[in-house]
């Protein structure tokens, strides 16, 4: 039987940015790559800087990018064979690709500023590539733990972090296990507090538990569009909306 991926993502704005109308500045993507070795899952979220003018379209580059980049290396290697160094590469052709936006619009790389978070979970390998906030979790097959292998990068002042455009180059966390994982959860800084426990550098186990059921016992291959609404709702809903105002963007990922 073929080892895939079920997963299911979504994206909500943040009642501060309905109240002062403007756009949602996360952005988030997951896609499966077929390899001869085995199936590649790879997901992306980045969140544009709240005070960057151009935050929403700096999401997105960066996120179509990053994941352009990946189809790119898979086609011709496994994912066992991706270094740091290759992760450079990418960066760099991602900050090309804002340099030339800004550049059509007579704006500064800044005015586009965006956080990355991915995860690429093969078979034998996982790998995490962290600039800025948000964060991966994950799960290992036989394991109850939920692990964070990268975590939030926040600067010295409140509401601080890295970003891609960041010069002369941003601060990257890249982190790889030659293991695989069986469950992953992808977020970005809007839930960070309700998901994360600060005091010990660890997640919050119920939550994901509780998110990763519906996952668990579907049996849809792939994307799952039915729980994708239903995550959408749940990041609308008061009882999130309650404890921040930010956007909030989260995928989910169980092997299958």
């Amino acid at each position: 039987m073929t080892i895939g991926w079920r997963w299911a993502g979504a994206r909500s704005i943040g009642t501060s940015h309905l109240r002062t109308e403007t756009a949602c500045q996360d952005f988030a993507r997951a896609e499966l790559f077929i390899r001869p070795e085995g199936q590649i899952m790879a997901a992306v979220v980045s969140d544009g800087a709240g005070s960057a003018s151009h935050a929403e379209t700096g999401s997105k580059l960066v996120c179509l990018s990053f994941l352009r980049a990946c189809r790119e290396f898979l086609i011709a290697k496994p994912l066992e064979d991706l270094v740091e160094e290759d992760v450079w590469d990418w960066l760099d052709e991602a900050r090309e690709t804002i340099n030339a936006k800004a550049n059509s619009l007579a704006l500064r790389p800044r005015d586009f500023a965006s956080t990355l978070v991915a995860v690429l979970a093969g078979p034998e390998t996982s790998i995490v590539v962290h600039i800025g906030d948000g964060a991966v979790v994950w799960r290992k097959p036989g394991s109850e733990e939920w692990e964070v292998p990268s975590w939030p990068y926040h600067g010295e002042y409140a509401s601080t972090t890295a970003f891609v455009t960041d010069d002369p180059q941003p601060k990257l966390s890249y982190l790889r296990m030659d293991e695989a994982i069986q469950e992953f959860a992808l977020f970005s800084d809007g839930i960070e507090r309700l998901v994360l426990e600060q005091a010990t550098r660890s997640a919050h186990a119920p939550f994901f538990n509780r998110m990763l059921a519906p996952l668990r016992n579907s049996d849809v291959a792939g994307p799952d569009k039915h729980l994708s609404a239903a995550l959408k709702d749940y990041l609308d809903s008061a009882a999130v909306c309650e404890r921040t105002d930010d956007d909030k963007s989260l995928i989910l990922g169980v092997r299958t």
